[in-house]
């Protein structure tokens, strides 16, 4: 994608790497993202309110937004692995953390464009050099990038909101979409923050991000309610943080893009929760 360099260069981060070797035992992360490579053995990923996730081969494990979470070693022999913590700038990254998904997983194999990169990483873990810890941190950068680029390429980031905000002027819009996505947008006010016309406006939005202003508002309301009624939230609360006067509004646009109510998608998403981790002891 010709504007993942451009949209690196906007946004910047570093990882500093907080474990590296042999890992037996329990280890907590908060906050920040983190992002876990694992060399050998087998590990468990533990998520607050989230299912477990089981690394038993060689795996990568990209957590882009601060989600407390603890790594727990599994079996008798101790793990490989190298975790690192990953800082965003957030107001310039803000839409680039709306991109990614809630978590990134990638198995290493020799197929992988990304193992060489994930060797010279554990051959600086494990070798006594000058510079190491400096190294294993670029090299952790370094690494962020060709994930980004591996989950791009792929098809794991919406792409349309990444080559928007490569455009001055839409890049504006988004982020105020995003700042305030419970806002009672207009065409209007939208057009007037990118200084265009309406229909130039409409025209290029649709032609970057590929659907109108309003569906991607709607789109991204709807991924907000989802994350607001995981935790609980009723739904009259949920549909006024995202923008909508009443929770029937809410429950039509969910029946409109998902075929379920708010409810419905609930218990489907807990019951779907509940069989991963199952599948994973």
């Amino acid at each position: 994608m010709d504007n993942l360099g451009g949209i690196l260069n906007q946004h910047s981060f570093s990882t500093v790497v907080n474990h590296n070797g042999h890992f037996k035992g329990v280890k907590h992360f908060t906050q920040k993202g983190q992002l876990h490579l694992l060399r050998s053995g087998k590990v468990r990923i533990h998520r607050k309110g989230k299912s477990e996730i089981l690394l038993d081969r060689p795996s990568i494990v990209l957590l882009p937004i601060g989600c407390q979470h603890h790594l727990e070693s599994v079996g008798q022999e101790a793990a490989s692995i190298i975790s690192a913590s990953l800082s965003f700038n957030i107001h310039e990254s803000s839409i680039l953390m709306n991109a990614l998904p809630e978590i990134v997983y990638l198995q290493i194999s020799p197929a992988c464009s990304l193992s060489c990169t994930v060797q010279w990483l554990f051959e600086e873990v494990f070798e006594q050099r000058f510079g190491k810890e400096l190294i294993i941190d670029k090299l952790g950068e370094i690494f962020m990038l060709l994930i980004l680029r591996h989950a791009t390429e792929n098809g794991s980031l919406h792409q349309g909101a990444l080559a928007a905000i490569n455009h001055p002027q839409m890049r504006r819009v988004i982020e105020a979409i995003h700042k305030t996505p419970g806002h009672q947008w207009t065409l209007n006010n939208l057009a007037s923050i990118a200084a265009m016309s309406r229909s130039k406006f409409a025209e290029h939005f649709k032609m970057l991000v590929g659907q109108t202003p309003n569906g991607y508002i709607t789109d991204l309301r709807l991924a907000l309610a989802q994350k607001l009624l995981s935790k609980n939230k009723p739904i009259g609360f949920v549909a006024g943080e995202v923008g909508y006067e009443h929770g029937s509004a809410l429950v039509r646009i969910f029946k409109k893009k998902l075929g379920v109510s708010p409810r419905q998608w609930l218990q489907q998403n807990r019951s779907a929760q509940n069989e991963m981790a199952t599948c994973d002891r």
